[in-house]
């Protein structure tokens, strides 16, 4: 089997073409939730185009929005005795069209209306096509979004809306048991078109939480077990609604800007996402973007519910369609860096789309609902719907590592929110995902290994291997469900060459003094993971006998730090405890000035030098424990091990003596201390030398 984690872009490319793959936004929800539901058959035209008048969405779209929904026959050609649609054709044409009349082309919404077979449940789906999608984390030609309404129709009440979000690997927008006056009124994310759900009376923003006033906009639940999603109700929403911000990117043809193509000769730079939302690239920036403006509503397409809307959309049967044999264009693509030990790798993505009767969900819409409970509740309404399934989901928070303002300068970091949202690949599966609220949710991952990468706008890459099981709990990535990345400008590449280590090294972690663990994952051979220049880091490796080794980094102003061949045991740690040690003495004398005039007598009020002797007097038995580990003495080293314990502890009583050193420095030394006692204690109770 491939190991996922040595894909190339050339092996993600070849995945992609191999699966009949589909653009992000075109194959939504969690298909491996339910299990054999009944089959359907579909309702006869009238009743058919009564359902769809009845629930026919009301469409609020961004007011930097350019390829609005529409009719995809004006750019029929024929190929190989095939109906196509070819992606330059419908850009082209719709740009073209859209420049002349200053107003969105042939206004379109597509339905269908199915029933399960000996059973009261419909579905009433809505299909939308978009020319192109310029987003983020993916974008390509054509682009058809969905929204299903699920209607008793003996009832005559809907049960379940469910708005498509970005893929299938994302979970959608869903509303149980709406008002049964209710119909859809869709936020479709600019650009993506990913269809986000508004059931309150403010009618064109999206909340995800409930206030006293209003419900949610989602009943989706909350992800049990999992701290860093603990109450978050898991769907995709609107992400601009909700505080943060997301770049744009421009799209690619062979290296040049796809509105510099001469097939696309009505297209120009200003038809694209407009220039005050994009970046050139994630990598042209140093830091995240601050100011990126917030979202506006622009346009409203309705039917017949709504006099407000801008644009009446006309109402067509997908049965007029379906003899479009295929969507066409090249794959289109950008930058996704992937951190190696000698390199940034590059990831391509997804770009093709399918047609929308060739998907599993157009006969199936069932196929769609990706959150358990409300599949259970319909299973349990319905004989025709199946409970679901097991779930492989990765879900991890993104943050940024900062500097702390609790540490001495360029001595420690922290994490705050990142402020802008990131897109995680993992690269088993090459579709990438956007973080919402900060939080990635990569659902419909198989059991085995993976490697999940992380990159957003300004950001260093990261990147690390997990392993999902076959279990029904979700997989973390990171520490504890926590992925820190660090803004480009402040970034130091921290590479681990396990090459040629006697050792057979498993696992990497790296802990900085004040930000505690920030990275966390199996280590194979060389890796590498990007740091914050300001951090002060313990870098730890652990064997496949579960042997530690430990080694102290401190970045400062170099671009990149190497640990060459690391080793586990008593030596490795004994060595780690005399560096620290050491480190942290200069920096006590460093702050007191200390000319080392040989006159290091305590001055009354003046215990500083005291804590600086006490650690100088660790390091030297640390020293020592380390050569006697060296030359296969393992009872000299603990006997040198068993004096680091009792110097370690005079460090702390002199250090809670001590009033003449700064808060921050007193914290750094604090935490020094305990990270050497765990050390010692490590190498006490390690086997190998």
């Amino acid at each position: 089997m491939t190991d996922p984690g040595n894909l190339s872009r050339r092996d993600l490319l070849k995945a992609a073409a191999g699966t009949g793959a589909v653009g992000a936004g075109t194959l939504a929800g969690l298909q491996f939730l339910g299990g054999e539901d009944t089959p359907t058959t579909e309702v006869d035209d009238d009743r058919a185009r009564e359902l769809a008048e009845r629930f026919a969405p009301t469409l609020y779209f961004d007011a930097a929005e350019r390829w609005f929904p529409t009719d995809p026959r004006p750019y029929e050609s024929e190929s190989n005795g095939e109906t196509v649609v070819d992606g330059f054709d419908a850009l082209d044409g719709y740009t073209e069209r859209f420049t002349d009349s200053e107003a969105p082309p042939d206004p379109t919404v597509f339905y269908r209306a199915i029933r399960y077979e000996s059973s009261p449940l419909a579905v009433v789906q809505f299909w939308l096509y978009s020319a192109f999608d310029q987003f983020s984390t993916n974008f390509h030609w054509h682009d058809w979004e969905a929204v299903h309404v699920f209607v008793d129709v003996e009832a005559e009440t809907p049960q379940l809306f469910v708005a498509s979000a970005h893929s299938r690997k994302v979970p959608n927008n869903e509303f149980l048991d709406p008002d049964p006056d209710a119909f859809p009124r869709i936020l479709p994310e600019l650009g993506s078109h990913s269809s986000g759900l508004s059931v309150n009376e403010n009618r064109d923003s999206f909340q995800r939480f409930p206030l006293p006033d209003a419900v949610a906009d989602v009943t989706n639940q909350v992800l049990a077990g999992v701290e860093v999603v603990d109450e978050l109700p898991i769907a995709y929403g609107l992400p601009r609604d909700e505080g943060t911000r997301l770049p744009f990117v421009v799209p690619e043809l062979d290296g040049e800007p796809i509105y510099d193509h001469d097939r696309l000769p009505a297209v120009g730079q200003s038809d694209l996402i407009p220039a005050g939302l994009t970046v050139r690239s994630f990598e042209d920036l140093a830091s995240p973007p601050n100011d990126l403006p917030q979202r506006e509503t622009g346009l409203v397409f309705g039917h017949d519910h709504e006099n407000a809307a801008d644009v009446r959309y006309a109402l067509e049967p997908t049965a007029d369609v379906e003899h479009v044999g295929e969507f066409t264009g090249p794959q289109l693509s950008f930058e996704f860096a992937v951190p190696e030990f000698a390199e940034d790798r590059v990831a391509g993505h997804i770009t093709s789309t399918g047609v929308p009767w060739d998907q599993p969900r157009y006969d199936n819409p069932a196929a769609d609902i990706s959150d358990p409970s409300h599949r259970s509740t319909l299973a349990e309404r319905y004989d025709a719907i199946a409970g679901p399934d097991g779930a492989g989901l990765v879900v991890a928070a993104v943050q940024e590592a900062v500097e702390s303002a609790d540490a001495p300068d360029g001595e420690g970091v922290t994490t705050a929110d990142l402020g802008t949202e990131a897109v995680v690949l993992v690269e088993s599966d090459p579709e990438a995902v956007p973080t919402f609220g900060g939080v990635a949710v990569a659902a419909d991952v198989p059991a085995g290994d993976h490697r999940v990468t992380v990159n957003g706008a300004g950001v260093a890459p990261h990147s690390e291997r997990v392993t999902v099981d076959e279990s029904d709990t979700a997989t973390t990535a990171g520490v504890d469900g926590r992925i820190a990345v660090t803004a480009r400008e402040d970034a130091v590449k921290l590479r681990v060459d396990a090459d040629g280590t006697d050792a057979d090294l498993r696992a990497l972690a790296v802990e900085d003094d004040f930000g505690g663990r920030l990275y966390d994952a199996p280590l194979s051979g060389r890796d590498s993971v990007y740091v914050h220049g300001g951090g002060a880091y313990t870098t730890e490796v652990r064997d496949a006998d579960n042997e530690v080794g430990a080694f102290r980094v401190n970045p400062g102003e170099e671009s990149e730090v190497t640990i060459d061949r690391p080793r586990t045991g008593k030596a490795s740690l004994a060595s780690f405890l005399a560096a620290l040690s050491e480190e942290t003495a200069r920096r006590v004398r460093a702050e007191l000035d200390d000319d080392d005039d040989g006159d290091d007598r305590d001055e009354p009020g003046d215990n500083g030098r005291g804590v600086a002797r006490a650690l100088e007097a660790v390091a030297d038995a640390a020293s020592r424990a380390a050569e006697r580990a060296e030359d296969g003495d393992g009872n000299g080293a603990d006997q040198r091990l068993e004096a680091v314990r009792d110097r370690l502890h005079r460090v702390a009583e002199r250090l809670t003596e001590t009033d003449d050193l700064p808060d921050a420095v007193t914290a750094a030394v604090g935490r020094r201390v305990e990270q050497a006692r765990r050390r010692n204690e490590q190498a006490l109770d390690a086997g190998s030398l």
